[in-house]
């Protein structure tokens, strides 16, 4: 019977490195004879790449916040019950970029929406899956601008367009989540990107234990 898994999700705000460092941890993880499976939300399946396209494309104003909340509840259902619980299964780790703290910092405390709320669809949809461990990159708002701006070539979907209070709102709730709940992690993004990385594999070394 093989060893269950490890699902580890990367959450942070704009511009902090996310998708660099989520392959630079994988690789950590690897390296020590494990099977990494890197997805991300809201999308990894079918039907959840295609709400993908549906939330994140159009105008600021396409959706409301409760159909918006709904829509990634959906996508998540889907990529729980046909991506991450089945790799989880087999013995992969999963490495997801955003999870349900985006959910609850993006769609709750970013929109107005209760934490509870957000919660509720999450154990509707998904069963209440947690991570086992969530890291949370920070970098100071001017600096993770700057490299948003890049990223996106001055054309950031409907969601990363949002005011700079909305995305402080969202920086406040992460913080809020690590403060109170121990699988959460935060994680000084600055620096040299080998740096950055050797902080990830700080938080999440002890995974390996039961491995």
């Amino acid at each position: 019977m093989s060893v269950r898994g490890r699902f580890i999700s990367i959450e942070g705000g704009e511009g902090v490195g996310k998708s660099t460092q989520i392959a630079a941890l994988a690789e950590h993880i690897r390296q020590n004879g494990l099977e990494v499976v890197i997805t991300r939300e809201p999308g990894g399946t079918e039907g959840a790449e295609a709400i993908r396209q549906m939330v994140l494309g159009g105008s600021a104003e396409r959706w409301l916040p409760r159909a918006e909340a709904l829509l990634f509840a959906a996508a998540r259902s889907d990529h729980v019950e046909r991506l991450i619980e089945p790799a989880l299964a087999s013995g992969k780790w999963v490495i997801s970029d955003r999870y349900i703290d985006s959910s609850r910092a993006y769609q709750g405390a970013g929109s107005g929406l209760s934490d509870a709320d957000i919660l509720t669809l999450h154990h509707i949809g998904s069963r209440g899956m947690m991570p086992d461990r969530t890291l949370v990159l920070r970098l100071d708002a001017k600096e993770a601008a700057a490299r948003a701006a890049i990223r996106d070539q001055n054309a950031p979907d409907r969601i990363q367009g949002r005011t700079e209070n909305f995305h402080s709102d969202v920086d406040v709730a992460f913080v809020s989540y690590a403060e109170c709940e121990p699988r959460v992690r935060l994680v000084d993004a600055s620096g040299a990107a080998d740096e950055v990385t050797a902080r990830l594999w700080t938080e999440v070394s002890d995974l390996m234990d039961d491995a």
